[in-house]
């Protein structure tokens, strides 16, 4: 069998993705993808946790041929979004009296985004428990962890947890186990940042539930799978609390080189001071690779020049990246230019709203900066170096 086994009569129908570079229209894939589908066999009968992304379907249903079931009888859908639902509906067509295992919210979803019918549903509860065969499943609602409707579902006697999404990480990779490499760790932190920052408060109370069961193996639908439970959950323990890091940074942009030169001169009296810092200059910077240095930076410097009386549009897709994310950064700070006139800093603190942040002066200069400004910026990195000592 094609297929690789995870536990006794549980199998990975992992698609790999090795080619998409970008998920939602949004967010850069520099590594691919994987849609992990997961089957449950009782003899010649299968259930599926989680199905694959439409596009892939042909794919999916070759693997599932090689599982060698005659037959699904249920589909555990975590979670509506396309790319773990979107192969449901096909699987209803070719298995008709199979039946699809979600909660309310998920089954109301479905039902809009794959016009399913009400009809095709087990409606579950919280903590309820189900057999399938020799296979106990217990379920744990984890509302926003991403989406609002998502649960886990968990295998008390092979202590396998099942995330979906939580957990998961935008990873190409012909591997079912996730390493303990850098490649592994950084997929994993790029997906945490870009996807699951936002939500961190409600990640930590169910990461404190989590820690009530015994689990040996973690089995998310994107990436490998996690042998070794306590490496990926130390991790988002450490990301999802409210403890930072003692580094800056700077995303920037600059038209004709007065921002870009305030940005070098702050970088460099910031190293001289003995601090970590990392400039983004924004029309290079994979925007995954800032959405990561946000997790644990102290500190944001938004630097833009001003465009007409407002900041570099390049500037508001970061500020507005910034708010959305929601990382734990304790401080945040303004820098550029203007030529005739700007509204810049009142425009980019507006997009700020979501950040819980101790806002640091504003260095601004009209023109190219003069020696003022360059005065201006060392109390910028005064202040900055005071403010780290708290943290």
């Amino acid at each position: 069998m094609a297929l690789k086994e995870i536990s006794k009569d549980i199998y990975s129908i992992a698609i790999i993705d090795w080619n998409r570079r970008l998920f939602d229209e949004l967010i850069p894939l520099p590594d691919g993808t994987s849609y992990n589908s997961y089957l449950l066999k009782n003899q010649k009968e299968g259930l599926l946790i989680d199905t694959a992304d439409p596009s892939k379907k042909e794919e999916f249903f070759q693997k599932l041929e090689e599982s060698e079931v005659e037959k699904i009888s249920y589909i555990v859908a975590q979670h509506a979004e396309q790319d773990h639902s979107g192969c449901i509906g096909e699987v209803l067509k070719k298995f008709p009296d199979c039946k699809v295992i979600t909660n309310r919210k998920c089954l109301e979803l479905l039902i809009d985004e794959l016009h399913l019918k009400e009809e095709s549903f087990i409606e579950i509860k919280d903590s309820e428990v189900f057999n399938f065969g020799k296979h106990k499943m217990q379920f744990i609602f984890a509302p926003w962890v991403h989406w609002p409707e998502t649960f886990l579902t968990y295998l008390p006697q092979e202590k396998i947890l099942f995330t979906c999404d939580l957990f998961g990480s935008h990873l190409a990779s012909s591997e079912l186990w996730s390493e303990d490499n850098i490649t592994n760790y950084l997929a994993a932190k790029r997906y945490y940042a870009e996807i699951m920052m936002p939500f961190r408060k409600n990640i930590g109370k169910h990461l404190q539930k989590l820690k009530e069961i015994e689990i040996d193996i973690i089995a998310p639908s994107h990436g490998p799978a996690h042998k070794n439970p306590d490496l990926i959950l130390k991790n988002y323990q450490e990301w999802v609390s409210d403890s930072v890091k003692d580094e800056v940074v700077i995303p920037y942009i600059s038209m004709h080189g007065s921002t870009e030169t305030m940005v070098k001169y702050l970088v460099e009296q910031l190293i001289k001071r003995g601090k970590k810092v990392t400039p983004y200059h924004l029309t290079n910077t994979d925007i995954g690779n800032l959405a990561m240095a946000l997790v644990d930076a102290a500190t944001v410097i938004l630097a833009s020049p001003t465009v007409l009386t407002g900041p570099h549009p390049q500037i508001v897709y970061a500020a507005y990246l910034c708010n959305m994310l929601r990382p734990k950064t304790k401080f945040a700070g303004i820098i550029g230019s203007f030529g005739w006139g700007s509204k810049m800093e009142q425009d980019i603190l507006q997009m700020l709203g979501n950040l819980k942040v101790e806002l640091l002066p504003s260095v601004i200069s009209k023109g190219f900066p003069r020696r003022e400004d360059f005065n201006k910026l060392d109390l910028l990195v005064d202040d900055i170096i005071e403010k780290h000592k708290t943290i």
